[in-house]
Parts: C-alpha cells; structure tokens; sequence
C-alpha cells in the first residue's frame, strides 16, 4: 500500500472463509468479497480492501504447507513447469453508493528445474512454511524463478498498480 502512496490500517477479516467452488479464480473473488463485506459491516466510514491469494498448478490449489514433506511435494510440482498465482481483490467505498469492486488478477509464474537437494536446502531455510505454494517469490526463491508473465506484485500477495487504478476509478482516492 505505502508503494502506491496509500496509508493502511490491517483490520482482520471474521469472515467465514468456508467455499464451494474449486476454481482457482472464483475461490478468491468470493473469499476477497466476504473478507470486504465484513470488515466493512464493521467501520463507520473509509475504504475496505480485502484480498485473498492462491497458487495453483496442474488443477489443484496448493495453500500453506503443513509441514515440510507437504512443502516438498509442492515444490517438486511446481519446479520445471509453469504454474498461476491468482489474488482476488474487492474494494468497499463505505457510503458512496455503488462503491463496491471485486476484481481477480491471473500472474504466469515459471519455475527453473530443482533438484530436490535444492528443494530440500530451500525448505530448510523455513521460508516456504507460511507461503501459498510454498514459496516466496521476494525471497530465496528468486533463483529458481525463471519468469513471469503479469503482475509481479500480484505473486507477492496484492496487484498494487490494478488496486490503484480500480480504487481511481470507484472514485475513492
């Protein structure tokens, strides 16, 4: 947020964060929306900004690693191939009439062969325990990142410049 010159106060979200859906892309429009709508339910007036992001490869959406054998697999699935990081981002006007904005923001991300003493040596340094997909792309990661095709921000966790434009454009800024 201070990137794109915005001040933010972090309120968490209570939302159930139960889905039905398993498509990548609607799994974080609805989890943005009801992270939104309920923070917003809560605040008298401002700006509400939820966001949910999602690593997916072959199909399946690959959360936080539970452990260490979890994170290898993930990471043995990712490597060599081409896999999507997707963020679902609903803004919320409070008080301005039809201030509400859901938006989902799709990043290609291509991963380098590893081997799996480099996958080990990367779960050892502990960073891929709290990450989607078991890893940060600002991190250690980077050296296996062989490119994006999209918003680098968005594989970080928020699409900054398309936040920008859409809060701009609801007329909230």
């Amino acid at each position: 947020m201070q990137q794109i010159g915005l001040e933010a106060e972090v309120i968490p979200s209570q939302a159930d964060e139960t889905i039905e859906n398993r498509e990548p892309a609607r799994v974080v429009e609805c989890l943005s929306r009801k992270k939104a709508r309920e923070v917003a339910s809560r605040c008298e007036g401002g700006v509400v900004i939820g966001a949910d992001t999602v690593v997916a490869a072959d199909g399946k959406i690959l959360g936080k690693p539970a452990d260490e054998k979890e994170a290898e697999e993930m990471l043995f699935m990712l490597q060599g191939k081409v896999h999507q990081v997707y963020t679902g981002v609903t803004i919320v006007c409070c008080g301005i009439p039809e201030g509400e904005r859901t938006f989902v923001e799709e990043t290609d991300v291509e991963v380098y062969p590893m081997s799996r003493e480099e996958i080990r040596r990367y779960i050892e340094s502990g960073d891929p325990m709290d990450k989607a997909g078991a890893y940060g792309i600002q991190g250690q990661f980077a050296a296996y990142i062989k490119g994006i095709r999209g918003d680098y921000n968005n594989v970080v966790g928020l699409p900054a410049g398309r936040l920008y434009q859409e809060l701009k454009a609801l007329g909230c800024l």
